[in-house]
């Protein structure tokens, strides 16, 4: 059997910002991607650009790389807009 993907509504999103130990989660066009062990993102910041905790996908269409970064990453569930 498949593994159940965890939904998550933008209010939960917010709570993995990767401040104070918690676990730092990203979402792009609708899938939630783990970024806490990347070297990338620290303290739940990216390049002091981009937090964690949120819906990246628009600010990823003015990055200096593409969305192949987060490929990368564990997808750890949906987001519901």
């Amino acid at each position: 059997m498949g593994e159940t993907v965890k939904k998550f509504k933008v209010d939960e999103l917010k709570s993995y910002d990767g401040q104070n130990g918690r676990r730092a989660y990203v979402a792009y066009k609708g899938v939630v991607y783990d970024v806490t062990d990347s070297s990338f993102w620290i303290g739940g910041e990216h390049m002091g650009t981009h937090q964690a905790g949120r819906d990246l996908t628009d600010e990823l269409e003015m990055a200096p790389h593409g969305a192949e970064m987060l490929s990368r990453m564990k997808i750890v569930g949906t987001l519901e807009l």
